[in-house]
This record gives structure tokens, sequence and C-alpha cells, in this order.
């Protein structure tokens, strides 16, 4: 089992990717990559569960190649690092944490674009959002939080 984290300021006219789906918003994340928390979240779970570091050690912020990466693109690299070592997804549980947007509409894309991406089905992937009910920085809209857990399982010897 794994458990990730992440955090990113929020900056107007930037693109809001969370789970791997455009949402439309006012502001999106400063980041390296497109800065979506929910990806970078989950791979900062799978690499625990697996004891392969976290995601700035895959995927540091200093290298200029991966400038603009999409995290779904890292997420499917790092399910190819974990698979190297004999391992799987079982099962991913993220809760976002942002005051806006409202998610729901999008969940349910969420949930299959990053199912896709584990090689999981959309089953075995739960998104969920929180506000922080207009408290510190995410609650002034200035900031996206999300936690994610990950289970994973010895790889079968078929694959």
């Amino acid at each position: 089992m794994g458990v990730g984290y992440d955090l990113h300021r929020l900056q107007s006219g930037r693109e809001m990717v969370l789970g791997g789906v455009i949402v439309p918003a006012d502001k999106g994340p400063i980041g390296h990559s497109d800065g979506d928390v929910v990806l970078h979240a989950i791979i900062d779970s799978i690499l625990g569960a697996a004891a392969l570091g976290d995601i700035g050690g895959m995927f540091p912020d200093t290298n200029p190649a991966i400038e603009g990466i999409a995290s779904l693109e890292m997420l499917r690299l790092a399910v190819e690092r974990i698979q190297s070592r004999g391992w799987a997804v079982g099962n991913i549980d993220v809760t976002l944490i942002l005051e806006r947007p409202k998610i729901s509409p999008f969940v349910e894309a969420m949930r299959d674009t990053i199912a896709a991406a584990l090689g999981i089905g959309p089953e075995a992937v739960s998104v969920k959002a929180k506000t922080n009910e207009g408290l510190g920085e995410i609650g002034r809209g200035e900031a996206a939080a999300c936690h994610a857990v990950a289970l994973l399982r010895a790889a079968s010897r078929a694959r």
C-alpha cells in the first residue's frame, strides 16, 4: 500500500487538468508539467507502495527535457516502472481538495482515464472531492491538493 499527496498553486489563464481530464475553470495549476494534482498524488502512491521513491525522483523539476510533460504520460511511465519490479495496481482511492470548480460532472471521465493508464477497470478507481470550507490557500481558491492511496498486487507471471 502507498500514500501520495500533491498540492499546486493556481493561476489565472492556465488550463485545469484533473485526473487526465481538462476541466473548465478560471484558474489552473502552476507546475513543471501540466500540474495535474490527482495524477501526481497517484504517481507518488504507486511508487511509494513499490518502494521506488517519489515523483520528484522520477521526474525532477530541474530536468528541462520533461518541462510541460503531460501527467498522464508520467503516470504511464510510473506504471511501467512498478510493473518492471513485478507489481500491478490493484485499486486507487483519490480525494481531491479544491473549492472550485465542482468536479462531479467529470468524475466518470477521470475514473476511465486513470483506469486506462493504470491497466485496471474503472470499478477499481475511486475519485471524490472535498472543499476546504473556505479556509487557507485552498479555501481561498489559490491552490488545489490531492491525497491518493494505492494498493498494489504481485503481477501474474502470465503478463
